[in-house]
């Protein structure tokens, strides 16, 4: 499969500050792979340790702090050829090895011309503990679930990527490209973007294998909820995890704990939600109360609304069939769009630095269901699941955010356009919201 994240590690590979590399993802997500794959492309040679399997490994970080020790034992046991600039060292399942990660530092001080990459599940877990975290040391690499362009490559549509990589205007995209977008992102909403999942579709076209596939990631992702340092928050973990489809299926999508358990409160459920956030399994998006910049000054902490990391584990949880897949745009309605609003977000995640926030109001309720920052500009963005729609909370964001408004996004099964100040974003063409920002902008203010 090719990963986009390849161009990034190149970079970090070239760069002349490079410093050791974490690379943080949830458990199945391709780590390990990406990281050998990419050893395999662009250096001599990999040396790969496995600090779950070899256990034994990480008494070597214990002992002793001088990195050319730590090596030198790691290369006699682990019978590696290790070399300065030519070989990529992975240290894997790092999560509970914070001897490993502090020994970041010291190559990074001592030894900076070894290349050196981690991976672990559950990092962000473990990273939030301060004792084990080298500050300043380290560079650090976010890999999601693989986005819809991904999943186009994976499946043999090369051509189809290389049509939208060439848009090079807002114009409505003919049928020839429109209609086979249209249908690859249905089956995108059946796999997601989980390696194993998408490998039983595009190499096998294996319904069962595939479903099976995700059953078992969410089992994973189960059982880790163990893995908590308090136990007595683990069925807590468990019920706001399996309450995610029914929050979504509600208009209002803002969480209500009291969905997750008949009287919970937030502050006996606010760490279990925290930990599954810092586990990155579940993004967490706030209500902000104005278009204002920082963005994040205007958070109301006390309203959010969570997503789940991949629209396919979502569509498994919520156990809706992929026989939805055949029924028109049915699966892009399917209760309330939540399918849907899970996918644009996804991808907004991975496409912008600042996370995205909604924004609401009461009485009389409006809401919009995202607002992105760009650069400095800040855009709201509305979900539609069908074609042919407007919105009233938009026109109201305008009303109230006159000088704040350059554009308003909405993504839909319309075609591309722009429509005074409304960029109509085909679904499919979500991972190019960015550069259709820009030449929206580009268009409307020349």
């Amino acid at each position: 499969m090719e990963r986009l994240i390849f161009s990034k590690l190149i970079e970090w590979k070239n760069s002349p500050y490079r410093k050791p590399l974490i690379l943080k993802g949830v458990r199945q997500v391709g780590k390990t792979w990406v990281l050998k794959e990419f050893g395999k492309r662009y250096y001599e040679n990999v040396a790969y340790f496995n600090f779950d399997e070899n256990e034994e490994y990480r008494q070597f970080f214990e002992t002793t702090k001088d990195v050319n020790r730590i090596l030198q034992n790691l290369m006699i046991a682990g019978n590696q050829k290790i070399e300065p600039e030519k070989t990529l060292i992975v240290f894997d399942e790092v999560q509970d090895c914070p001897k490993v990660i502090n020994s970041l530092k010291y190559f990074c001080e001592n030894a900076p011309q070894y290349h050196i990459a981690c991976a672990g599940s559950l990092l962000g877990i473990a990273l939030s503990k301060a004792a084990s975290f080298p500050v300043g040391k380290v560079n650090f690499m976010q890999i999601d679930p693989m986005t819809f362009t991904e999943f186009l490559l994976a499946n043999g549509d090369k051509n189809l990527v290389n049509y939208l990589d060439s848009v090079s205007t807002i114009e409505p995209l003919p049928d020839a490209f429109f209609n086979p977008l249209y249908e690859k992102l249905k089956m995108y909403y059946v796999t997601g973007g989980m390696p194993e999942s998408v490998k039983m579709w595009t190499e096998a076209r294996d319904i069962g294998a595939m479903q099976e596939a995700l059953r078992g990631i969410i089992d994973a992702y189960e059982r880790d909820f163990a893995k908590h340092p308090d136990l007595r928050e683990f069925p807590k973990i468990s019920m706001i995890w399996k309450s995610i489809p029914s929050q979504l299926s509600r208009e209002n999508k803002k969480f209500i704990y009291k969905v997750v358990k008949e009287g919970a409160r937030a502050r006996e459920y606010e760490d279990a939600l925290q930990w599954l956030v810092d586990a990155r399994l579940v993004h967490k998006v706030f209500r902000s109360s104005a278009p204002n910049l920082p963005i994040s000054a205007y958070d109301d902490l006390s309203a959010f609304k969570i997503y789940m990391v991949d629209v396919g584990l979502l569509r498994r949880l919520a156990q809706l069939s992929p026989s939805a897949f055949g029924e028109g745009n049915r699966l892009f309605v399917e209760f309330k769009g939540a399918l849907t609003e899970n996918y644009v977000l996804q991808t907004l995640v991975t496409q912008f630095e600042v996370s995205p926030r909604y924004w609401s109001q009461n009485n009389p309720p409006y809401e919009v269901d995202f607002i992105i920052q760009r650069e400095n500009d800040i855009f709201p963005v509305e979900v539609k699941s069908e074609a042919n729609t407007s919105s009233k909370s938009m026109k109201k964001f305008r009303e109230l955010f006159p000088d704040k408004v350059k554009l308003r996004i909405r993504f839909s099964l319309d075609n591309l356009k722009l429509d005074d100040d409304v960029l109509n974003i085909p679904l499919f063409m979500a991972d190019q919201t960015d550069k259709l920002i820009g030449l929206a902008l580009k268009q409307k203010f020349i």
